[in-house]
């Protein structure tokens, strides 16, 4: 049987899953799947998470069941190429014929004095859980600051006053005005409504310190009970430590076919990986389907595509609470109510077919 290994159960992992199960993977292959849960979770919604204005249960999509789909529950930490094996925490290894790292991202903190230490974060599930207890058990006027205006800060601080509209919530963002790569008159938008809505964005802002309470905007202390950082990400530490050519952002070079310049049987997939475009969940959906075609034309011993076309994004939402939001699509702003309902669409029929 040729092995083929999925690290991680994300956006990737799962569109490489059910674009092979049922009927496409060949009865001579067998896929592990490896990850820390056991559930895909819906990364893009942790933010709501996190605000306490959905459940656990709504970013949890069970994987798929199949005979020649094997699950394993466990840390990786580390992968010997040489030996073509996945190396666990509890000292399993997982032999390989094919690997496809997805190991997503962990935030960056820029060297910032006390920023991975006195954070709290929105990155994985269980770093989202614990935000959400944090958050929902501070009382009536404290302050949250939230470092990182970009789609993260500004959705968390957005569905944050929605649940919580009594809490002080100041949202630091570098920019001279929020969403500073978007158009301007969605940037304009967003600003405006956090102003109308009571949330206090700094913008110009430099955090050089994190303390306990304490956040230093240009070395000028700030008080407050909560510190959430949404300012960067960078790719997981497996890739980090891996002696490969990466980009300035850490992330991995790779071939036209998605793997490794000088390992084909090692592939890379969504937030670690080098491509024209800013990480994103659509992205690694995009990516996840040249890699299954690379791997069916090999399993059936036929020539590798010559190129691939280039990937077609559909664009990018949005929410500012429950009944606004913002987005791109093609060249077009939008905002207001559309956009909003478009991404509790795009969320509903996401579940739909992955659940």
């Amino acid at each position: 049987m040729k092995k083929l290994v999925l690290l991680g159960g994300g956006y990737g992992g799962m569109r490489i899953l059910h674009r092979l199960l049922p009927n496409q993977l060949p009865s001579d292959v067998e896929i592990t799947l490896i990850d820390k849960n056991p559930y895909h979770c819906l990364k893009t919604e942790y933010y709501a998470l996190a605000a306490g204005t959905i459940s656990d249960q709504h970013v949890r999509v069970s994987f798929p069941e199949h005979s020649q789909l094997r699950t394993v529950y466990g840390e990786v930490t580390g992968i010997d190429r040489e030996k073509k094996v996945v190396l666990l925490k509890d000292g399993e290894s997982i032999p390989y014929d094919d690997v496809v790292i997805g190991l997503g991202c962990e935030d960056k903190y820029h060297n910032v004095p006390g920023a991975d230490e006195f954070t709290y974060s929105i990155q994985t599930i269980d770093s989202s859980r614990k935000t959400y207890q944090k958050l929902n058990n501070l009382g009536a006027g404290e302050t949250v600051c939230i470092v990182g205006a970009g789609l993260s800060g500004v959705e968390l601080a957005s569905e944050l006053r929605e649940s919580r509209s009594d809490l002080n919530i100041k949202l630091f963002d570098r920019g001279k005005i929020i969403l500073s790569s978007f158009p301007e008159r969605l940037s304009q938008y967003v600003q405006n409504w956090f102003q109308e809505h009571g949330v206090e964005v700094i913008n110009g802002a430099n955090i050089t310190k994190v303390e306990p309470n304490v956040v230093y905007n240009h070395d000028e202390p700030i008080t407050c009970d909560v510190v959430v950082w949404t300012a960067g990400i960078q790719p997981n530490r497996i890739v980090r430590d891996m002696d490969v050519e990466k980009d300035p952002q850490g992330r991995v070079i790779l071939t036209k076919h998605h793997h490794l310049p000088n390992d084909k049987h090692v592939f890379v997939v969504g937030d670690c990986a080098s491509l024209p475009h800013a990480p994103s969940a659509q992205l690694a959906e995009a990516q996840a389907e040249q890699i299954v075609q690379v791997l069916e034309k090999r399993w059936n011993n036929e020539p590798l595509p010559e190129e691939f076309p280039p990937f077609k994004l559909k664009g990018v939402l949005g929410s500012l609470g429950k009944k606004a939001g913002f987005g791109v699509l093609g060249d077009r702003a939008l905002t207001g109510r559309v956009p909003r309902l478009l991404k509790s669409g795009v969320l509903w029929m996401y579940k739909y077919h992955n659940g």
